[in-house]
């Protein structure tokens, strides 16, 4: 029997940090039992074509291949959907959360955040800033997830199977930690406007006049103002939630869910994944939210330092300050991220993130001749 090349096992490494699917290889193993069994007893007759059996990526047949050019642009398309859209459709909360932020003695509450908003701009203000919000984290979820799945993969085949399956969690936070780094670099002039826009009634109606206005106040450069806090906000942050999210997802379906994953269907492991995403979205809520004040606090106040909002803040105020609407926003928004992105993996015909990671495969396995 013909044995995988060592190009082809390379290229399946980051395999087991998946959920392959068990009926793709019983299906090549039924395929391709006849003409291994038939090698062996030498009944092929010379001229036939010789077949090798590997056990194969854990996507649908005939669908995307794991770790191909098309799989990471599908990953991509499910960032920009998964982050975008979300972002978008909690712009009012953002804009109270950042109001409550920048000035806290006008808007004191949620509820009185939101009545002073309607009462002052109507209905249609809460929206304020939603296309820098829309374009910004569209770019940024396109990195964010693209990226992630790439380095991913990258430092599974350095760390080599074994310390890959041992170190998971490492692999996950220094794979999102690398992504993250890329998305803020997109992020970044979005959120400067964005910001400016939410917090300065009178500012800019939105993107089109906001970041020509922004520009010429504070040049180019000024739009990236804000990166060092935004890297300091973002990244803790992806990497909570994606190194929480794929613990979760594991831990959830080896103590709480009575099956395999593979044996679920898939509108029950979307659920899985969106339940996830939301508990990891309240860790995330927690740990960047210093970050996210500074954020705020410098792309709304021309020419602060880092200092200066931490003293206008007050250190308490870092980690306090709107935290209990950033985690009510945050939550909702991580778990459906997580929902969106699964969603759109299963209808390209990829397997939804996380799980149980699978043993690696008994050296019997690829015998089938012991099949007989």
């Amino acid at each position: 029997m013909a044995v995988p090349s060592e190009q082809a096992r390379t290229s399946m490494l980051p395999s087991f940090l998946y959920s392959s699917s068990s009926s793709s290889v019983v299906s090549d193993i039924v395929l391709n039992r006849r003409n291994v069994v038939t090698e062996n007893a030498n009944v092929v007759s010379p001229s036939a074509p010789r077949k090798t059996f590997v056990v194969p990526a854990p996507s649908e047949p005939g669908k995307i291949a794991m770790y191909s050019p098309a799989f990471y642009a599908a990953c991509t398309v499910g960032g920009i959907l998964s982050c975008g859209l979300t972002h978008t459709a909690v712009t009012p909360l953002d804009l109270v959360k950042c109001n409550m932020q920048i000035n806290p003695a006008k808007y004191k509450s949620i509820l009185s955040g939101f009545g002073i908003l309607l009462k002052e701009e109507g209905a249609r203000g809460l929206f304020r800033g939603w296309v820098p919000t829309f374009l910004g984290y569209s770019a940024q979820g396109a990195c964010k997830f693209g990226f992630y799945e790439y380095f991913k993969k990258y430092y599974s085949d350095i760390a080599g199977p074994e310390y890959a399956t041992k170190y998971k969690t490492l692999i996950y936070l220094a794979g999102s930690a690398s992504a993250e780094f890329i998305a803020d670099v997109a992020l970044c002039p979005f959120e400067a406007v964005k910001v400016r826009v939410q917090t300065q009634p009178g500012f800019a109606r939105g993107l089109s006049d906001g970041l020509p206005k922004f520009v010429r106040q504070e040049g180019v450069l000024g739009l990236y103002k804000g990166i060092g806090p935004l890297w300091g906000r973002q990244i803790p942050y992806t990497m909570m939630k994606f190194a929480s999210f794929e613990t979760i997802v594991e831990l959830l379906y080896k103590h709480a869910v009575p099956i395999p994953k593979d044996e679920c269907s898939k509108s029950f492991q979307l659920g899985i994944s969106f339940a996830a995403g939301y508990i990891a979205g309240v860790f995330c809520a927690i740990v960047s939210h210093p970050a996210d004040n500074l954020v705020s606090f410098l792309n709304n106040a021309k020419g602060a330092t880092v200092g200066e909002a931490v003293q206008k803040i007050g250190v308490v105020g870092l980690f306090t300050r709107g935290l209990p609407l950033r985690i009510v926003m945050i939550g909702t928004l991580t778990g459906a991220q997580w929902g969106i992105y699964d969603a759109f993996k299963v209808f390209v015909g990829l397997p939804t993130t996380g799980g149980v990671t699978p043993q690696p495969a008994a050296p019997g396995l690829k015998d089938l001749s012991k099949l007989n």
